[in-house]
């Protein structure tokens, strides 16, 4: 493949979706192109605007929280895996809210309740915190929603008890 060839797959692809730089590079190594013709189209696609790993770490967060209902050190594991360095996420970290984590975990930790068999309410709850930080939430959310839930279902006793 050459040079202008790679470069034009490579545009095509990132007005598709957003991408990193570290997969585009992945993608020219595979394609076997010379170092210079990489450097070069690198520099394209980055002056450009077809790459930009702040914008991509900004969507790729924001995705993973909502739709993947993935927890921080989840996404901030992918984000490494990608080669996206800290000084570009950690900032995207602090300008989501706690209450977004919240509202994430709780829901699927509801959900995951029903699910699970235990002898005991000691075991669901170990079964509940490894299921969390699977999905990379902190130990302190886990054990708020933990609460949480715990002071609904008393609310739906007492509640009930009244009727």
């Amino acid at each position: 493949m050459t040079e202008q060839q790679a470069l034009l797959k490579l545009t095509t692809l990132c007005t598709q979706a957003e991408h990193c730089s570290q997969e585009m590079l992945d993608k020219m190594k595979k394609w076997e192109l010379s170092e210079e013709a990489i450097a070069r189209n690198m520099e394209f696609l980055t002056q450009k605007k077809f790459v930009d790993d702040k914008r991509f770490a900004r969507f790729f967060i924001n995705d993973k929280i909502k739709y993947n209902k993935w927890g921080r050190r989840k996404v901030e594991q992918a984000l490494w895996m990608k080669h996206i360095p800290k000084e570009i996420s950690d900032p995207i970290f602090e300008e989501i809210e706690d209450g977004l984590y919240m509202e994430t975990l709780l829901p699927l930790m509801k959900s995951k309740y029903k699910t699970i068999k235990a002898k005991n309410d000691y075991e669901r709850s170990m079964k509940l915190i490894r299921f969390a930080m699977g999905r990379g939430f902190s130990i302190d959310l886990i054990h708020k929603c933990i609460d949480k839930m715990g002071m609904e279902a008393e609310d739906e006793d007492f509640e009930e008890e009244q009727f």
